[in-house]
C-alpha cells in the first residue's frame, strides 16, 4: 500500500518571529445628534460618537492561556488618517519566536479609541494562534465580530466564504488558472454583501502564509527564571540526582577548562536603574536656578564638555555624560553645538525638565543647518522643539532647502504619527482642501489660538479637513513661491505616498493651494510621466528583437508624444529649468536590457537638445538618495573654493519602481580601454594638444584629475560597491564620473570588495605614481576628505533622517547604515592621522590584486552574456 507524504515544519525548529498583520475594520455607528452635543458633552468627548470615521489603533499582545501569563508586551499600529473607512494594512511583528510559543498561546487584540485626551477601549477580541483540529500555526485570514464596548473578549466567527479564500491562498485548493479571477472576485463580493447593524464591527487581520505549514511540536525548555547560577542550587541540583530527585528542569555546569562561559537570563538587563533614576529626578527637581546660572566648569571638566558635544550625532550619552551636560547648560548656552546634547540629557516626558529646557532654547545661541536636521528625527517627537527647528529651517535659502529637501519629505512622514497626539498639536494648520485660497489663509492665521484640539475636532472637523505639521505647512509655502522647490517636492511627496498612504492629504492641500499656472504646469508633467510609463510597458511586453522595440518606440512617440507638443511646452520634472518642446524621435532609442529603457530626447525652448533615460520595474529611490548626497558634497566642498568638477547628474523617482535619470554623454571604462587601449589615447584622441607632454589639453587633464579624486573620497564615504569598469564613465571632457548605486554602504555582491575603487588604468593615465597628476590626485583627495570631515554632522544627520525609508541597503539595517557612514569619518583620529589614514587607504588601493581579478571575471561573463 502506498504511505501518503505530509511535508510540515516543526515549530520548534522555527527561528522566525510571529507577524500578524492588521486589516481594517467595518461597521458603522450611531453618531450623536446636534442637540446631544450639548446636553450630553462628555459622550461628544469620544470621537467614534462625533466621526463616522474616528481615529483608532489596535493593540496586539500574545498570552498563555493554561498560566495566564502575558509572553509579550502589547504592539500597536502606526497612525493611519481614515478617510473612507478604517483600513491599516499593517504588518505587525510580535516580540516572541514560534518555537517560543505553546499550544496554550492565544492572542489577544484590543480596538482603542480616543475620548477626549485619554484612549478608551473599544473592543476585545482573542483566538487561538494554533488551530485544534490538526495542532497548526494558523495561515491567512481570520474575521471577528463584535459590539462596541461589551467586556467579553470576541471570538473568530466561522465563514464559508473565508476559508475558502485561505485555502486558496494556502494551496490546499486544486485551481484552474482560467476559474480563479472569476471565483475570488465572487467570493470577496459575497462577504462584502452583508450589512452589518448599527453597533456591530467586523475586524480582519491575517496571519502569514507560509508555503508550507508549521506543525506544534514540543521540546523540553527550561525555565531560565529559576535556573540562574549559583552554588546554591548547583549543590542542590546534585543532592537532588542522588536522591531520585529533581528540583530544576536542567543541570547547570560550571563548563569545561575549553568553555567556561556561563550564559543566564537577566530580567532586570535593560531596565533603567531605579536608585540612578531616583537621585536623577531629585538633583533635577532642586531648582537651584539662580545659582546654576553662574556655575562653570573646571579645566578638567570642560575639556570632558567639549569631547561630549564634539562626540557625532545620534552618539548615545551614558548617565554621567547626561548629567554633567545638564549640570552646566547655563554655561553651555552659548555654544550652539550643545544644544542637541541637551536635549539628549532631557527626560522630555518629565514636564518640569522640558519647560525649563524649552525656556533655555528661547536664549541660546542660534544652532546651524546640520544640527536642525537632527532636531527633526524621529527621537524627538515634542512639537515645540520640532517647530523650534523649523523656525530656524525658515532662514535657510531655497538652494539649501533643495539639497535637504528629500529627509525632509522623510521627516514628514513620520511627524505626523508622532506628533499628533501630542498636547501642543494646537501648532497643527488645518486645513480646508475645497475652501478658496482666502478661506485657507484665514483658517492658517488663526490655527494657533484652538485651544482644545479634541474639543475642536469634535464639533468641525469633517471629510475634507486635514491637519498639517509645522514643518510640513512650512515646505508647503516654500514650495508654493517657488517652483523649482515646488517642482521636487510634489514629486518626493508623490513617490512616498505610494508608501506612506497619509502623505496623500499633505499633496492634496499642497495641490489645492498652487496657483492655476503651477498647477497646469504638474498637469502636463503627470500627463508626460504617464505616457513614458506606458511607452515602457508597452515595449517590455513585446517579445520583438531590439530593432523591432525601436520600430514601435519610434511609432508611439510618433503617433501619441509628439500631439502632445502642439502648441504647448512642458517642464521637465527631472529638471524644472528645462522647458521642452518637442521630441526628436530620431535621437530616442530603446536599450538592450531586461527592462528596457528608454531614452527620450527633447528639443528645449533654448533650442538645446536635452535626453533622459525613463525605466519601469527599477526603484530609483537608493540611487536618487547617493546623487542628492553627491550634489550636497559637491556644493559642501564648493563653499571652501574647492571645484572638483564633479557630475551630479539628475536622479528623480516618479513613483515606487519607476523613474527618470538625465542621460549624460559618456564612455564607459571597458569601452574606452578595448577600442582606444587607454585612458589617456582616449583623452589624447578628442582634446589633442601638441604642445603638452601628455598631449592633452590641460584643462582636460585637469578635469579628470580633479573629479577622479572627488569621487574617490564621496564612494569611499558612501560604501558604494560592485564597482566595475562597466560603471565608471568618463566625459570626453575628461570629467569622470559613477553610475549605478545598487549597494552602498559597504555591501557588495563580490567578495572582498575593496575600501576605495582606484583602477590602475586611472593611475597609468595619470603617468604613474611618480608623476606629477598623481601627487595633485593625492592633494585633491586629503583636501576633500579634510572638508567633508568637518561637514559630517549634517550628512551623518541626513542619513538618520533616512532610517525610516525604503532604502534597500538602509532597510536592512538602519542603525547599522548610519555606524558604517560614521565609521568612515574616521572621528577618533585627529586631522593630521585622518590624512595618514586616506593616504595608506590610496596606496592600498593603488596595489590590490583581487579588483584586477573581479574585472577580468566581469569581462569575461559579459562576453559570454553578449
Amino acid at each position: 500500500m502506498a504511505v501518503k507524504s505530509v511535508t510540515f515544519f516543526a515549530s520548534h525548529e522555527c527561528d522566525a518571529r510571529l507577524s500578524i498583520k492588521v486589516i481594517n475594520l467595518e461597521g458603522s455607528n450611531s453618531l450623536l445628534k446636534q442637540s446631544q452635543k450639548y446636553t450630553e458633552p462628555e459622550l461628544s468627548k469620544r470621537a467614534s460618537n462625533v466621526i463616522p470615521n474616528s481615529d483608532m489603533f489596535a493593540s496586539l499582545q500574545i498570552y498563555d492561556k493554561e498560566s495566564g501569563r502575558d509572553l509579550t508586551i502589547p504592539i500597536c499600529t502606526k497612525y493611519v488618517p481614515f478617510k473612507n473607512g478604517r483600513v491599516w494594512e499593517q504588518w505587525l511583528t510580535l516580540p516572541v519566536k514560534i518555537h517560543q510559543l505553546n499550544m496554550s498561546s492565544m492572542l489577544r487584540i484590543k480596538l482603542w479609541e480616543f475620548n477626549g485626551d485619554t484612549k478608551i477601549l473599544f473592543g476585545l477580541m482573542e483566538t487561538p494562534l494554533f488551530r485544534s483540529e490538526d495542532s497548526t500555526l494558523k495561515r491567512g485570514k481570520e474575521v471577528f465580530k463584535f459590539i462596541k464596548d461589551s467586556s467579553e473578549y470576541a471570538s473568530p466567527y466561522n465563514d464559508e466564504h473565508i476559508k475558502l479564500i485561505n485555502d486558496y491562498d494556502t494551496g490546499e485548493l486544486k485551481t484552474s488558472q482560467w476559474l480563479n479571477s472569476p471565483v475570488l472576485e465572487a467570493l470577496q463580493e459575497k462577504l462584502n454583501k452583508g450589512k452589518l447593524p448599527i453597533g456591530t464591527f467586523k475586524f480582519t487581520i491575517e496571519h502569514a502564509v507560509t508555503q508550507i505549514p508549521i506543525v506544534y511540536t514540543s521540546s523540553e525548555v527550561a525555565n531560565p527564571q529559576i535556573n540562574i547560577p549559583t552554588f546554591h542550587n548547583l549543590e542542590r541540583s546534585d543532592i537532588n540526582e542522588t536522591s531520585g530527585k529533581t528540583e530544576t528542569e536542567i543541570k547547570i555546569s560550571l563548563g569545561n577548562s575549553h568553555d567556561s562561559t556561563l550564559f543566564f537570563y537577566d530580567p532586570d538587563q535593560y531596565n533603567t536603574d531605579l536608585v540612578e533614576e531616583k537621585f536623577r529626578r531629585l538633583e533635577r527637581s532642586s531648582r537651584e536656578t539662580d545659582i546654576e546660572k553662574y556655575i562653570k566648569p573646571d579645566a578638567k571638566k570642560r575639556d570632558l564638555l567639549n569631547a561630549i558635544i564634539a562626540s557625532p550625532p545620534g552618539t548615545k550619552l551614558n548617565g554621567h555624560e547626561k548629567g554633567l551636560i545638564w549640570k552646566y547648560r547655563y554655561y553651555l548656552s552659548n555654544n550652539k553645538k550643545a544644544l542637541t546634547k541637551l536635549l539628549q540629557s532631557t527626560n522630555l516626558s518629565e514636564e518640569s525638565e522640558i519647560k525649563e529646557v524649552l525656556d533655555l532654547m528661547d536664549i541660546w545661541a542660534e544652532i546651524d543647518l546640520d544640527d536642525t536636521i537632527e532636531l527633526l528625527g524621529s527621537q524627538y517627537t515634542n512639537l515645540s522643539v520640532r517647530s523650534y527647528a523649523v523656525n530656524r529651517l525658515r532662514k535657510a535659502s531655497d538652494k539649501e532647502l533643495e539639497l535637504y529637501l528629500l529627509q525632509l519629505v522623510q521627516s514628514v512622514c513620520f511627524e505626523c504619527t508622532s506628533t499628533l497626539s501630542d498636547k501642543s498639536s494646537s501648532e497643527f494648520t488645518i486645513v480646508d482642501i475645497d475652501r478658496s485660497k482666502n478661506e485657507q489663509d484665514h483658517l492658517e492665521g488663526n490655527s494657533g489660538a484652538i485651544s482644545d484640539t479634541s474639543q475642536f475636532l469634535a464639533d468641525t472637523f469633517d471629510k475634507n479637513s486635514i491637519m498639517i505639521s509645522p514643518l510640513a505647512e512650512f515646505l508647503i509655502r516654500r514650495a508654493i513661491k517657488n517652483f523649482r522647490l515646488g517642482n521636487f517636492f510634489y514629486w518626493f511627496l508623490r513617490s512616498e505616498s505610494e508608501r506612506n498612504t497619509f502623505l496623500v492629504h499633505i499633496l492634496e492641500s499642497f495641490r489645492s493651494r498652487l496657483s492655476e499656472r503651477s498647477s497646469k504646469i504638474i498637469d502636463d508633467q503627470i500627463t508626460l510621466v504617464d505616457m513614458l510609463h506606458q511607452f515602457c510597458e508597452e515595449i517590455k511586453q513585446s517579445k520583438e528583437t531590439t530593432a523591432k522595440k525601436q520600430e514601435l518606440l519610434l511609432h508611439l512617440i510618433s503617433s501619441r508624444m509628439k500631439p502632445l507638443f502642439r502648441n504647448k511646452s512642458i517642464t521637465l520634472p527631472l529638471d524644472p529649468d528645462v522647458i521642452a518642446v518637442d521630441v526628436i524621435p530620431s535621437s530616442c532609442k530603446v536599450f538592450k536590457s531586461s527592462l528596457s529603457p528608454l531614452k527620450i530626447t527633447f528639443l528645449t525652448t533654448k533650442g538645446t537638445q536635452y535626453s533622459l533615460m525613463f525605466k519601469v520595474g527599477d526603484d530609483l529611490i537608493q540611487d536618487q538618495l547617493v546623487v542628492q548626497i553627491i550634489k550636497l558634497m559637491d556644493q559642501l566642498l564648493k563653499n571652501e573654493n574647492v571645484d572638483l568638477k564633479l557630475t551630479p547628474y539628475n536622479i528623480l523617482a516618479t513613483g515606487k519602481n519607476e523613474g527618470a535619470i538625465e542621460f549624460i554623454p559618456n564612455e564607459t571604462m571597458s569601452s574606452i580601454l578595448s577600442v582606444h587601449h587607454g585612458i589617456l589615447k582616449y583623452l589624447q584622441k578628442t582634446y589633442p594638444s601638441e604642445t603638452e607632454v601628455d598631449g592633452v589639453e590641460p584643462w582636460v587633464m585637469d578635469n579628470f584629475v580633479k573629479s577622479c579624486a572627488g569621487y574617490c573620497v564621496i564612494t569611499y564615504i558612501l560604501g558604494v560597491g560592485d564597482r566595475h569598469l562597466d560603471n565608471l564613465l568618463i566625459q570626453p571632457d575628461g570629467k569622470f564620473f559613477h553610475a549605478d548605486f545598487g549597494y552602498i554602504l559597504g555591501y557588495d555582491p563580490k567578495p572582498f570588495p575593496p575600501l576605495m575603487k582606484l583602477p590602475p588604468q586611472i593611475i597609468e593615465a595619470f603617468g604613474g605614481t611618480d608623476s606629477a597628476n598623481y601627487d595633485k590626485f593625492r592633494s585633491y583627495c586629503f583636501v576633500a576628505y579634510s572638508i567633508l570631515r568637518r561637514n559630517a554632522g549634517l550628512i551623518i544627520n541626513l542619513f538618520e533622517l533616512m532610517k525610516t525609508s525604503d532604502v534597500p541597503n538602509i532597510k536592512m539595517d538602519p542603525d547599522g547604515a548610519v555606524l558604517k557612514v560614521i565609521e568612515k569619518f574616521a572621528f577618533d583620529l585627529s586631522e593630521e592621522d585622518a590624512t595618514i589614514h586616506f593616504q595608506n587607504l590610496i596606496t592600498s588601493s593603488v596595489n590590490a590584486l583581487i579588483p584586477l581579478v573581479i574585472d577580468h571575471l566581469h569581462n569575461l561573463a559579459q562576453y559570454w552574456r553578449v
